[in-house]
């Protein structure tokens, strides 16, 4: 695995988490309704932080191998899904808005995961954290939605 391209795929997972420091949950997030079952605040840095290691070391390792196109397009695809997820969920306030990103995200990284298996056994299975984030997400966003029907959006024309 070259170093190189681990550090430009960790640089792109670290661009696309800058959003969180964007658009961070504050006082908003803490009132909503949430599962019993919603993570601790402390888990999801470490969740994120460790997904972000393991993608970016499958994406190094797969990036040279014959064949790697459809994993890498599944890679940059979750990237970009996941980038815009934040913003719409923690940003806008959109939490049924934020699932219609979401569903392209999980299909992203399924088929990331998928095709990494298909390349490189331990690529997949570096990406088996991230499927398993993505789920919870999911309905955790899905749950939230559901519990928070009165949930304003950001009103743009305020700011």
């Amino acid at each position: 695995m070259s170093l190189f391209l681990f550090l430009l795929f960790f640089l792109a997972c670290t661009s696309a988490g800058a959003t969180g420091a964007m658009f961070p949950p504050g006082e908003w997030y803490k009132t909503l309704n949430k599962p019993s079952w919603t993570p601790p605040d402390w888990v999801f840095p470490v969740a994120w932080t460790s997904i972000y290691i393991l993608i970016s070391i499958a994406g190094a390792r797969t990036a040279s191998m014959d064949g790697s196109g459809v994993a890498l397009a599944f890679w940059a695809c979750q990237g970009a899904f996941s980038t815009l997820w934040t913003p719409i969920f923690f940003g806008l306030r959109r939490l049924k808005g934020a699932l219609l990103v979401m569903a392209p995200l999980f299909v992203s990284v399924l088929g990331a995961t998928i095709a990494m298996f298909q390349l490189d056994f331990w690529s997949g299975l570096f990406f088996l954290p991230y499927l398993t984030w993505v789920t919870i997400a999911a309905m955790l966003n899905y749950k939230m939605a559901q519990l928070n029907p009165m949930t304003k959006p950001l009103n743009l024309s305020k700011l």
